[in-house]
């Protein structure tokens, strides 16, 4: 019998680290402790030693092709399959609420792109019913988007790869050229090229689904709620121990018909094509 392995991205601090933290104490198995900076990683690796958990560490740069190749090879190599992937990795910028077009292309860079390298990359070595969460947020839910033309393509339950990419492409394009209007996105268009990017992750979650569906893999995206983390500048209503509660429930507890589900941090599953609902991130909770 091999190995089993369940891998974090971008889990050397924040909610991350938490679900790694609960894994090693609760999974059956190698638990992977990945981040960008190496320095970083193994600082926290040591931290969770000496709570005696003992996770494994790889460098993994979501947004460097390179890097996802060297650990893909590297797991193929050491175990050949991989039970539990959990997309985390991500940025919030917090400088203001609104960016200018090279912050919006790294946001949406680091938070949707690279899932698209991993789906490449990585979604091959997870093993029949194995289970992939993509770490969403409220931005992510379909009510975030108000522009018409763009709900109904993203909406359409024939949606592919190509229209999200190209929905994405829209909002680069139109922050480029200054056509950004922001009545397109909800909140006044407040963080939009976070809300762009999540929402096109949990779009990508239910074409992910799709496809890796006679394979009986899960792939769920959830909304983690507003944690106290570095990444909201310690503003949020729980832990981020709390707070990993529902993604560890989701890949290690959840019933198998749980699948290409938009999760809420309470293990709500809403609707996401509820384009009318009100489940989109309001800047104003930043402040209260």
């Amino acid at each position: 019998m091999s190995n089993k392995v369940a891998i974090v991205t971008g889990s050397n601090k924040g909610i991350g680290l938490s679900i790694v933290k609960g894994l090693c104490k609760r999974f059956k198995g190698i638990v992977y402790l990945t981040s960008r900076d190496e320095t970083r990683g193994r600082t926290a690796v040591a931290e969770l030693n000496k709570l005696g958990l003992h996770p494994k560490y790889h460098q993994f740069d979501v947004t460097d092709r390179e890097s996802v190749i060297k650990f893909r090879n590297h797991i193929q190599e050491q175990y050949g399959e991989i039970d539990i992937l959990i997309n985390n990795a991500a940025i919030f910028r917090e400088t203001g609420c609104y960016n200018s077009y090279e912050e919006n292309k790294q946001i949406v860079e680091i938070n949707y792109k690279s899932i698209l390298t991993i789906q490449e990359l990585i979604f091959p070595l997870v093993r029949n019913n194995g289970r992939i969460l993509n770490i969403s947020s409220d931005c992510g839910h379909l009510s975030n988007i108000k522009n018409k033309y763009w709900i109904d393509r993203l909406s359409n339950k024939n949606l592919t790869l190509t229209n999200i990419n190209e929905f994405v492409d829209w909002f680069l394009e139109s922050c480029k050229n200054g056509t950004f209007k922001k009545e397109h996105i909800a909140d006044n268009g407040t963080v939009a090229a976070y809300r762009v990017a999540k929402v096109a992750l949990s779009a990508a979650t239910i074409v992910q689904q799709r496809e890796l569906e006679s394979r009986n893999i899960s792939v769920n995206s959830m909304h983690p709620g507003l944690v106290r983390t570095g990444m909201t500048l310690g503003v949020g209503f729980y832990s981020a121990d709390e707070a990993a509660e529902t993604p560890l429930y989701i890949v290690l507890d959840a019933p198998e018909n749980l699948k290409g589900s938009y999760i809420w941090y309470d293990r709500r599953v809403l609707d996401w094509y509820d384009y009318n609902a009100d489940y989109y991130f309001q800047i104003e909770t930043l402040n209260k």
